[in-house]
């Protein structure tokens, strides 16, 4: 079980001046520790690995990159760049300040941002950067890890998910989760479509019927299974099998739709099904991703947030993110300069 600290212990971000951040040159690439480069005077400061070049104003973009990633190895806090136009948007999710750790080791800062109702919002970041630790975070998946100790809030729809009393089932119920390789139940087809009905008590046929049949369309099933539905799920191929998982998520109609790249195990064909049928889902469901592929997450989320080191470097609308991004590291990650 998860231990959470008081909320009267978080402290706040402090933002950082671009004086500041541009104070320390840094190469993500190599690992170099930071060059110290005098900002206020236009002065240098030799190191191990040279000499630093006098900081100019058409380097001042290049130098506060490279000065915020410096900061985040050095352990500094970081000021998140969000767009104004997730304010705009109707939340489904709030995350605030969210720290986690495991055991003695730190995988989430401060976390802060608000997951807009109805659309697809995308995790992007380097590997070990803390997405799937954040995705896992909305469900409590990672209580089941005794070593785990979290500070901070989520709220779900205005509900706390880690307030006193919470009941995690209860929680879960409200939420579906798509993990990286398909995992049906080894039974029937209609039987994984219809569980979560079962578990709560529905013996109806005709409800069970209907809700199979609504969740298989939804997620672009239904005409490939729908005269084999008493076969196992596990006859289908590895596309099929993914799809239904999703099928299998939103028959209990949830609140918020979690996938945890979804298609690192599928070949072109089946990644480029359930992509589409991600994009079906908007609207109708509130679906947070995490994928590793620049080019999905431009293709199917409305709003993408990339991280870092387990920080949140910038968030917001995704055509903003991918053709006009307010932070030199963002330009860089989806350029592929670092990561």
């Amino acid at each position: 079980m998860a231990f959470i600290e008081p909320a009267d212990k978080l402290r706040p971000v402090q933002p950082r001046s671009h004086a500041q951040a541009a104070a320390a040159v840094y190469d993500p690439a190599t690992g170099a520790q930071p060059t110290v480069a005098h900002a206020s005077t236009g002065g240098a400061e030799s190191s191990a690995f040279g000499t630093a070049p006098t900081a100019s104003a058409g380097d001042a973009t290049s130098s506060l990159a490279t000065g915020r990633l410096a900061a985040i190895a050095r352990g500094e806090p970081i000021e998140a760049a969000i767009h104004p136009s997730v304010a705009l948007e109707d939340p489904v999710l709030e995350v605030d300040n969210f720290c986690l750790w495991y055991g003695a080791k730190q995988a989430l800062f401060n976390i802060s941002m608000a997951i807009p109702r109805g659309k697809v919002t995308a995790l992007i970041g380097p590997s070990g950067c803390g997405k799937s630790t954040l995705l896992r975070s909305v469900n409590r998946l990672n209580d089941l890890i005794d070593t785990v100790r979290i500070q901070g809030q989520m709220r779900l729809n205005g509900d706390s998910t880690y307030g006193a009393g919470v009941d995690v089932i209860d929680l879960r119920k409200r939420m579906g989760m798509v993990f990286q390789k398909s995992n049906p139940f080894p039974m029937s087809i209609f039987e994984n479509v219809v569980y979560s009905l079962r578990i709560d008590g529905e013996r109806d046929r005709r409800v069970l019927n209907e809700v199979c049949e609504r969740s298989l369309r939804g997620a672009a099933l239904w005409d490939e299974v729908k005269d084999r539905l008493h076969e196992s799920g596990l006859s289908l191929s590895g596309g099929q099998q993914q799809r239904l998982c999703i099928a299998r998520a939103i028959a209990a109609e949830p609140e918020v739709l979690l996938m945890d790249e979804p298609c690192s195990a599928l070949d072109p064909i089946a990644t480029g099904k359930v992509e589409d049928l991600i994009q079906e889902l908007r609207g109708a469901y509130s679906v947070l991703i995490v994928t590793h592929n620049m080019q999905q997450a431009s293709r199917t989320s409305d709003y993408t947030a990339l991280m870092y080191m387990g920080r949140l470097l910038e968030y917001g609308k995704t055509s903003d993110l991918y053709t006009k991004p307010r932070l030199k590291e963002t330009e860089d990650y989806i350029t592929g300069r670092f990561g």
